[in-house]
């Protein structure tokens, strides 16, 4: 068993064979021989997102090693249970993708950063300045500038 400090201060028990699906901890764990003694801090992931980070862990820590992807990525989420797991608000859904790149959990990410990028498929320039609360600093001759010089990329 591994203990795991989050940076507000819970405790969490895991198998090493859940740990082991984070290259970080399994690196420390490795180097460190007493992890059930001592608990691994992690700084960087909060109580509640370490809550998500074990439960996505649990769920796959027997998922067989997934070959590296050849030509276009998809952002399509063919898991139900992935699915599921990421409808959480936008809040949490950041702080998981920085999780996961912390903690250096590829699959969580790839899921993390596809859930994003379904977020915004499709969307318009101000549906995504109000979605990620983004303050247009352009006057409206600079926009109009921007267009003309852009116009290409509107022509598809």
């Amino acid at each position: 068993m591994v203990k795991l400090t989050s940076s507000d201060g819970q405790e969490f028990t895991i198998s090493k064979e859940v740990a082991y699906q984070s290259v970080l901890l399994k690196n420390m764990i490795e180097d460190v021989l007493d992890s059930e003694e001592n608990p691994i801090p992690l700084p960087n992931v909060s109580g509640p997102i370490l809550v998500k980070v074990i439960e996505y862990a649990t769920h796959h820590k027997d998922d067989p090693v997934k070959p590296p992807v050849e030509g276009p990525r998809t952002s399509e989420i063919t898991d139900e249970w992935d699915k599921e797991f990421m409808n959480i608000d936008q809040g949490s859904l950041y702080e998981l993708i920085l999780a996961a790149n912390y903690l250096d959990i590829k699959d969580l990410l790839d899921l993390g950063c596809k859930t994003v990028a379904n977020m915004i498929k499709g969307k318009k320039v101000e549906e995504l300045r109000k979605l990620f609360n983004i303050q247009n600093d352009f006057t409206p001759e600079e926009e109009e500038q921007i267009k003309k010089e852009n116009a290409w990329c509107e022509e598809h």
